[in-house]
């Protein structure tokens, strides 16, 4: 597998607008699970980079995820993740929601993610 060494501070950005679908309780009021599944994606935006499209990585757990403020529909969500440790399979990565233009920060959480395919015979 053709890789690219990962290191930290390597980010990925996702910006997505909630649609009026994505209003999962009265008052518009998003779900939180949304935002986590930002985060997945954006984990795994860093996973196929590394891995040159070869692999998405596997969420392993959070360490931690903290939800401070409520996000509607019609908000636009920008989540970052950022690699803050390497290891020989896993990338430890920070993640933080904010709603633009404000730049409120709603969410944030640590979580690792699991390549296997990268321990390889050399």
């Amino acid at each position: 597998m053709k890789k690219r060494k990962a290191f930290t501070g390597w980010t990925a950005v996702i910006k997505q607008k909630m649609k009026k679908e994505d209003g999962h309780y009265a008052g518009g009021l998003v779900a939180g699970a949304k935002i986590l599944e930002f985060f997945g994606d954006a984990a795994t935006k860093l996973c196929l980079r590394e891995t040159s499209g070869k692999n998405e990585g596997l969420f392993r757990a959070y360490q931690s995820v903290d939800f401070l403020k409520p996000v509607h529909v019609g908000d636009t969500v920008v989540v970052t993740a950022t690699i803050m440790k390497v290891g020989t399979t896993s990338r430890q990565m920070k993640f933080i929601a904010k709603i633009k233009p404000k730049q409120v920060i709603v969410a944030k959480a640590v979580g690792t993610i699991v390549i296997p395919e990268l321990k390889c015979k050399k």
